[in-house]
């Protein structure tokens, strides 16, 4: 039955009306992912040699046991956001001699093998025969590397038990920051005393099987959960929601932008997809730590300017790029309504504008690597208001892929076209650029107040540029409206 299941998914796969649509957009990702494998291979083989550099005196097997609980809780956040829930269209089989369990075992199987199940492995396998390489035991390195592949297993399963609660995912957010806090400032080594557990799984490789014993837990809970959700009823009643609402009248002082804003909020809040990339700006915050942090981009300025736009323009870039795809559901009946054009594009504006300001505020915490980052990101978060935010508007007139809210976050490539991959492009390239040259050939500082005064002129037209990018939505209305009226 799973072997039938699989060719029907195989054709259902090709026959698609999208799939000819897409294929583009298949093969590239298919590239990215490749390089990703290419990149957690070289990691994988490289990190007991890095590791071993770098701290001389310590085993380079305990310290990546000793980070093991970021990588799982980190891991468990990742799929929060981006890992879509295993989908199976089952009302067909529902009216059909099938053994309903059966529907259930194979769309649990199914997401075992998902990207981010499989990703891990390109790390830690490899980690694993270097290890062995090196002299350390074979059964204890095996017992190690299964507990890890039951874990990543397990972390799967949870996430679909936690994957709608809200509560779980602050929950997952604070703790993450807390062992941080606790690690930074030396309360308690909690990821040194969790990664002793890991070292004692390899002194005595039987305890491997813990892992197995929780993954089996979580599976069952999963069974559960959707066995009963397999029946015909359910698949074809129509559920009722309560709306909730939220006091949004402060917002009506912006005048006759305020309906817009007020919806804008709305659809982003109300839905997975948009609340994913809302939620994500945040954790776009911490990107330059990865770069701030590292002696290979110290002195490699025009990285750090390329770090420190990603720092406050998370929310600019992902919700900017597919401007007006968003509102694709129902644009016919917008573009229906006795109204200006840019008052519509404005409340986009508003969203991008407002963001950026609220993550610039919150990246005060960079002063404590110097005054120099903090001017780029202040640099940053200038070019993102001023130019960013009106060029992905100009941008959004050439979107012509539909979007659909219901079907999940960012890991959904859904409405993506290669024009949100051409946008980016000169977004990054550009502001990085201008700090080049001018920091080469001018100053140091120079690069700081070129950015930024990029970005302040851009703002200082604001009025030119809305009216120049309304003529050109409304030139391209029907076009839009055609486009985004075709099922993806």
């Amino acid at each position: 039955m799973i072997s039938h299941f699989l060719k029907l998914e195989w054709k259902q796969f090709f026959r698609s009306a999208a799939f000819g649509k897409s294929i583009g957009i298949k093969i590239l990702m298919g590239f990215f992912g490749l390089y990703l494998i290419a990149m957690f291979l070289f990691m994988g083989i490289g990190a007991f040699y890095g590791l071993k550099k770098f701290f001389p005196e310590q085993d380079p097997f305990v310290l990546v046991n000793a980070f093991l609980l970021y990588a799982i809780i980190g891991d468990l956040i990742f799929r929060y956001l981006m890992q879509q829930l295993p989908v199976m269209h089952i009302q067909p089989f529902l009216t059909l001699p099938i053994h309903k369990n059966n529907i259930v075992h194979y769309v649990l199987l199914k997401s075992s093998f998902s990207f981010f199940n499989v990703m891990g492995l390109f790390f830690y396998i490899p980690f694993s025969l270097v290890l062995i390489k090196e002299g350390y035991a074979v059964p204890g390195v095996l017992g190690w590397c299964a507990l890890i592949i039951l874990l990543i297993q397990s972390v799967n399963f949870l996430n679909f038990l936690i994957n709608k609660n809200k509560t779980a995912f602050g929950v997952l957010l604070v703790l993450l920051i807390g062992f941080f806090v606790t690690q930074q400032y030396q309360l308690f080594d909690l990821p040194g005393t969790f990664g002793k557990g890991f070292d004692f799984v390899y002194r005595d490789p039987i305890y491997s099987l813990l892992g197995l014993v929780l993954l089996l837990v979580l599976y069952q809970l999963n069974f559960k959960q959707l066995r009963s959700l397999v029946y015909l009823d359910e698949a074809v009643s129509q559920k009722v929601k309560e709306a909730n609402t939220a006091d949004l009248s402060w917002i009506e002082k912006f005048g006759d932008v305020a309906p817009f804003i007020k919806n804008d909020i709305r659809l982003i809040w109300r839905n997975k997809r948009t609340k994913t990339v809302f939620l994500m700006s945040f954790l776009f915050l911490f990107y330059g730590l990865i770069f701030y942090t590292m002696d290979a981009y110290k002195d490699s300025l025009p990285m750090l300017m390329f770090a420190s736009l990603f720092v406050t323009g998370g929310f600019t870039l992902n919700y900017g790029q597919f401007i007006p795809a968003w509102d694709s559901a129902h644009y016919k009946m917008l573009m229906s309504q006795s109204f200006r054009y840019r008052k519509f594009l404005e409340s986009k504006w508003f969203l991008m504008v407002a963001m950026t300001t609220l993550l610039y505020i919150l990246s005060f915490p960079y002063l404590y690597f110097g005054t120099d980052i903090f001017l780029m990101i202040t640099a940053g978060a200038i070019f993102n208001i001023g130019f960013n935010s009106l060029f992905l508007l100009y941008a959004g007139s050439f979107n012509r892929k539909r979007i659909d809210l219901t079907k999940g976050g960012l890991g959904n490539t859904q409405g993506t076209s290669a024009t949100q991959f051409l946008i980016i492009i000169p977004l990054m390239l550009f502001p990085m650029l201008l700090f080049w040259f001018f920091d080469k050939f001018i100053g140091y500082n120079s690069g700081f107040v070129v950015v930024a005064a990029t970005g302040i002129m851009s703002f200082l037209l604001k009025n030119y540029a809305m009216n120049f990018i309304e003529k050109k939505y409304i030139k391209d209305k029907y076009a839009m409206i055609n486009a985004f009226g075709k099922e993806s």
